[in-house]
């Protein structure tokens, strides 16, 4: 999943564990990795919602100001589909994130399930 770069800081504290996106069809899923700067993000769940939804709080757990914040970074494209995604941030160098393996020492090899989403 890629970031607006004013949200990645509050990613990777875990400050931000959710975010809304607009898409035609979902993009990532549940138990999915996606890299993030040197860690990965691991989708715990997606959610189609609907405008109701979107409410001022979920807008600020999502790391925005509001409601109207959120909705002009969460459009991807001619999407009309609304998704809630949680997650969590797992730094490079954890129990399951990309990087070099615990286990051998060596590098993880890249699957598409690692590469980052673009919207």
């Amino acid at each position: 999943m890629v970031f607006a770069k004013r949200l990645r800081d509050g990613v990777r504290r875990g400050e931000i564990t959710c975010s809304v996106r607009i898409w035609t069809r979902p993009h990532v899923h549940a138990g999915g990795h996606y890299r993030m700067d040197k860690g990965e993000i691991i989708v715990d769940s997606i959610t189609q919602i609907g405008f109701p939804d979107i409410t001022p709080e979920l807008a600020r757990e999502s790391g925005f100001l509001g409601v109207i914040d959120l909705l002009k970074v969460a459009q991807h494209g001619k999407g009309q589909n609304i998704y809630l995604v949680r997650f969590h941030y797992v730094p490079a160098g954890r129990s399951g994130s990309c990087g070099v393996s615990r286990a051998t020492g060596r590098t993880k090899p890249v699957s598409p399930r690692t590469q980052p989403v673009r919207s």
